[in-house]
């Protein structure tokens, strides 16, 4: 069964005839360990696609699976418990709690749900990322692609069943840029984790397998790029 499945996603905007399609009838799926890419110009629909997939909003029609589970037959409180435990989330701008270490903005997975944390785990990401030696250390002390590299940790210390990455390189310049994409490449294949980015750059979105071209709200390519 495949990790994640799209079916006839739509997403539209306003009513009375005034509104604006988003998303028009997307559909496709990924296998467990896939790397792949979702590439489009601005207002293409591929950031409204990527908040649907992590249950961050709602289709107008189509469901959305996740390790077999329709995410949104859940309630609003099941949804948060599922997205928190099966979905890591990878922002452009990081979203780290400024006032946490870095070992605790990775391990707020864990202290959200009110767990106790993978000491042996914890240590073996921080060395992952290459910052070990930065595990006390606050957001602000850290550069723009050490803070992403952070964020990186925290999307893979739950071992969710699919990790989101909305644009992870689109605040750095190019040697940080160069840095996380080989560390997303890394976790996908020494976790096994099936990493599903976005961007508008050809360049970051040919580093996945397979890339997926949206425009107008439709996919109008799906090509696998690297076996």
């Amino acid at each position: 069964m495949p990790i994640l499945q799209v079916k006839d996603l739509r997403k539209t905007y306003g009513k009375d005839g005034a509104t604006i399609t988003a998303l028009n009838g997307v559909s496709f799926s990924m296998e467990k360990g896939e790397f792949a890419a979702i590439i489009g110009a601005s207002g293409s629909g591929k950031s409204t696609l990527m908040h649907l997939i992590g249950g961050v909003d709602h289709p107008t029609s189509g469901s959305v699976f996740v390790d077999g589970n329709d995410i949104f037959k859940q309630s609003e409180s099941e949804l948060a418990i599922f997205r928190r435990r099966n979905i890591g989330l990878i922002y452009q701008f990081y979203n780290l709690i400024p006032t946490l270490t870095v070992e605790e903005n990775i391990e707020l997975p864990y202290l959200l749900d009110n767990r106790k944390s993978k000491g042996d785990k914890l240590q073996s990401i921080l060395g992952t990322i290459g910052l070990a030696d930065r595990a006390k250390h606050l957001p602000n002390e850290l550069s723009g692609g050490q803070q992403q590299r952070v964020s990186v940790g925290r999307a893979i210390i739950n071992d969710p069943a699919l990790i989101l990455a909305d644009e992870p390189t689109g605040n750095l310049d190019s040697k940080a840029s160069g840095e996380i994409i080989s560390l997303l490449k890394m976790a996908n294949k020494r976790y096994g984790q099936t990493l599903l980015m976005i961007t508008h750059d050809e360049k970051v979105a040919l580093q996945a397998d397979r890339v997926i071209t949206i425009s107008d709200g439709e996919i109008i390519k799906d090509e696998v790029v690297r076996q």
